[in-house]
């Protein structure tokens, strides 16, 4: 695994052996942070990173600057990972063990700008997460959901899709508050 922008661009480690996560590939997270970065400062946002796995797209943020990132996930060996690498880079990630769904059903007292969510993509709630995050209000108006899925999921009438964006077998959709009539 590898940080591909910002000041620790380059910088490689290693996750954690058995590790149940399924990391972002290079080119897909490449080609997620030209867009973001395209519509947002790095450094004015809050971002959740759901599922957090071995923590590449903190560690991404972070790497540009990122003020304000949560990250969430409850595979202990994956907690311990970032922790250690967080540190060592002196990173600032505030990190949440526990149950993604419990925590996006009682955070509703704060507000992202951009929530990305990496679940697995077997997990039988994936298509619940768009609805579950814009109905709790966890963005600001402006923010976006981001959902990484395979290509067996489809949200093209979805009526808060933003865009999609494909790579190889990794999509992601864009959500937000605006729907598609407006």
């Amino acid at each position: 695994m590898r940080i591909i922008g910002g000041k620790h661009k380059g910088r490689r480690f290693e996750p954690p052996r058995n590790n149940p996560a399924r990391p972002t590939t290079d080119i897909a997270k490449e080609a997620l942070f030209n867009i973001i970065g395209n519509y947002f400062n790095f450094d004015r946002i809050a971002f959740l990173d759901l599922f957090g796995g071995t923590g590449s797209l903190s560690f991404e943020m972070a790497s540009r600057d990122c003020p304000d990132i949560t990250l969430v996930e409850r595979f202990q060996p994956n907690i311990a990972f970032i922790k250690k690498t967080s540190d060592l880079l002196q990173l600032s990630i505030n990190i949440v063990k526990g149950d993604v769904y419990q925590y996006i059903n009682s955070a509703a007292a704060y507000r992202y700008d951009i929530i990305f969510a990496g679940p697995p993509y077997a997990d039988a709630k994936l298509k619940t997460l768009p609805e579950l995050v814009l109905e709790n209000k966890l963005l600001t108006k402006p923010g976006w959901f981001i959902l990484e899925h395979s290509p067996r999921h489809h949200f093209i009438n979805h009526p808060h899709l933003f865009q999609s964006r494909h790579y190889g077998q990794t999509n992601f959709s864009i959500f937000t508050y605006e729907t598609k009539a407006e």
